[in-house]
């Protein structure tokens, strides 16, 4: 009997003693565990801090490389700007190929002949001078506006296809150089051979941004230049291009809604200013087939030929103020 309750006195504080430390290790377990689950959440929090700044860090980069590639882009606007000025440039964007020098003896030629004509006429040498230096310096760069503007029209009417036709090939999977290409084989004048002079150039190692900034010497239009922004900007910064050059075929097609929109409310103006500008010279024309003498003074008194002058240069202003007036630039 006594030593029954040995051993179950023994047994009793075995068990006990294991109880006591079966739960402080599972104590200790537990606090190990939590502790463990508290680092992984904070190094899971460190996680996705780091990958918010690391694209916040990625999004400012990409502003601050879109707001130098803007930058550069204006500058190198401004100088294009002042040499889109020059009589050279105004003739290659007219689509001609010959020099300034050629121009400008062929306008002193027009001028020369004009002068000779009229002088040899019995006209007086003020008014054989000043008939001279309009048919001579003013028509032919009348012309040369005329067909540059002409041209340039042309130009932006076809472009917004030729920029659906990339973005179709990008989405295809053509390369941009290839979509340049059917570009220039395909589209019409003068689309075509502005594009095939850029592949010409990329073809002979100008990179597409320069070649880019040659064409729109030779093409200054607004909507060049927002291709050509698009273009840089994406080849610098990367993104969608299809989608871009999308979105900029939907705003230059908006941009042409919006001019013939402006044109038709303005036809009213520009028929008026041109009904008033051709009243005076055609009553003119008039009073001398039906009278040729009341109105042959104005041609051989020194007053007559003065009121001439000074109603020639009033037309004149009175021309240019309504053409200024119906001008509308956006």
């Amino acid at each position: 009997m006594g030593n029954n309750a040995v051993f179950l006195i023994a047994a009793l504080a075995f068990i006990s003693v294991a109880g006591l430390g079966w739960v402080v290790a599972g104590g200790d377990a537990g606090k190990s565990n939590s502790i463990r689950l508290r680092s992984l959440n904070a190094r899971d929090r460190m996680k996705r801090g780091k990958r918010k700044i690391s694209a916040l860090d990625q999004a400012s980069n990409r502003r601050k490389q879109i707001q130098e590639t803007l930058k550069d882009l204006d500058q190198h606007q401004k100088a294009h700007r002042k040499r889109t000025l020059t009589l050279k440039s105004r003739i290659r964007q007219a689509g001609f190929s010959f020099s300034p020098t050629a121009f400008n003896i062929t306008t002193l030629a027009i001028g020369l002949i004009v002068l000779a004509g009229l002088f040899l006429s019995g006209q007086s040498l003020l008014i054989s001078m000043a008939f001279a230096f309009g048919a001579g310096f003013g028509l032919p760069r009348w012309f040369l506006g005329f067909v540059r503007k002409r041209r340039m029209k042309k130009f932006s009417q076809e472009f917004a296809n030729s920029i659906d036709v990339i973005v179709r090939g990008v989405k295809s999977g053509l390369p941009l150089n290839e979509c340049l290409r059917i570009i220039a084989r395909e589209a019409p004048a003068p689309v075509g051979p502005e594009f095939k002079l850029l592949i010409e150039g990329m073809a002979v190692g100008v990179d597409l941004g320069r070649g880019l900034e040659k064409m729109y010497e030779r093409m200054p239009l607004s909507e060049l230049n927002f291709f050509a922004i698009v273009l840089t900007i994406q080849q610098k910064t990367g993104g969608n291009l299809a989608e871009a050059l999308s979105n900029l075929s939907t705003v230059l097609r908006a941009r042409k809604m919006m001019r013939e929109k402006i044109g038709a409310l303005s036809s009213e103006a520009k028929a008026s200013s041109g009904i008033i500008g051709s009243l005076p010279p055609l009553v003119m024309t008039i009073v001398y087939l039906t009278t040729p003498a009341y109105m042959g003074l104005m041609f051989t008194e020194d007053l007559g030929r003065l009121m001439l002058a000074g109603a020639g240069i009033w037309m004149g202003l009175g021309i240019f103020v309504m053409s200024r007036m119906i001008a509308f630039d956006f």
